[in-house]
């Protein structure tokens, strides 16, 4: 009988909040979780911070494989080095994540989803040691090409826990094998690597002129598991800038009034 070993450190979590979350994640002694710049909240006396170049992977072996996993990372947009939050005490130790903008926090058990998830590139949030975070390279041109922001897409192997984070509310669908969804690029947070994917241009005139940001969508096609966010951390973005950069008469102005109604504010 052949015996499994797993190569990720074991770690408990808990999710708190609601539409701020945050993942709390219990660490052993010796157990280390490794998270991006910026994702740290707050963590118990007796955990140590360390900077790690790289994909987070301590399978990791000479300076070629730091530099090719820190590679990976940069295609993606991520900085070439992550953090490490490390047990050195002799009992229970707890570190917290936040997430940088309001939503969900997801957990994935990449041994149980098949070792290796395919998610958007900013979604990563934190994981156990050992899973490593890099670039899913694309089968189709028209995706790395068209595909605009949503579709540089960040690849989660091993397995232990990863935690990812979304905008909005958190929609989960599992698709049977030819069953097909049609989502919003920025919508599509992960899916698992069983789900064939590509990018669809949405033509017709009308489309184009007034679709905006839905001038292409990603076509997926079952069988498999997908997760869906409802405000992408862009579409919140464009409509923060529209509101900062925009002068309009507002209390007794009759075309503020209006365009406040168009805008879905009411009068």
């Amino acid at each position: 009988m052949e015996t499994y070993y797993q190569r990720s450190h074991e770690i408990d979590y808990k999710i708190l909040g609601e539409e701020m979350q945050c993942v709390e994640i219990e660490l052993d002694p010796n157990e280390t979780a490794i998270a991006e710049s910026g994702a740290f909240m707050m963590m118990d006396d007796g955990i140590q911070m360390e900077t790690i170049f790289g994909d987070g992977s301590q399978q990791q072996r000479g300076i070629l494989g730091k530099l090719l996993g820190a590679g990976k990372r940069l295609l993606t947009g991520e900085s070439l080095f992550m953090t490490a939050f490390t047990n050195i005490s002799h009992g229970k130790r707890r570190v917290s994540f936040a997430s940088p903008y309001p939503g969900k926090v997801i957990p994935l058990d990449l041994m149980r989803l098949g070792g290796r998830m395919i998610c958007q590139k900013d979604a990563f949030l934190c994981a156990a040691k050992g899973v490593s975070v890099g670039i899913e390279f694309q089968r189709r041109l028209g995706t790395g090409l068209f595909g605009g922001e949503g579709f540089i897409m960040q690849k989660l192997e091993g397995d232990g826990l990863a935690f990812v984070h979304a905008g909005g509310h958190i929609v989960e669908k599992d698709l049977q094998s030819g069953e097909m969804l049609k989502v919003d690029t920025g919508c599509l947070v992960a899916f698992t690597p069983s789900i064939d994917y590509d990018i669809q241009f949405v033509g017709g005139i009308k489309n184009t002129i007034f679709g905006g940001e839905g001038l292409f969508f990603a076509t997926l096609r079952g069988p498999g598991r997908v997760w869906i966010q409802t405000l992408p951390v862009s579409r919140l973005a464009s409509r923060i800038l529209q509101y900062g950069t925009t002068t309009r008469k507002e209390e007794g102005g009759i075309l503020g009034g209006i365009g406040n109604v168009l805008d879905g504010d009411g009068w």
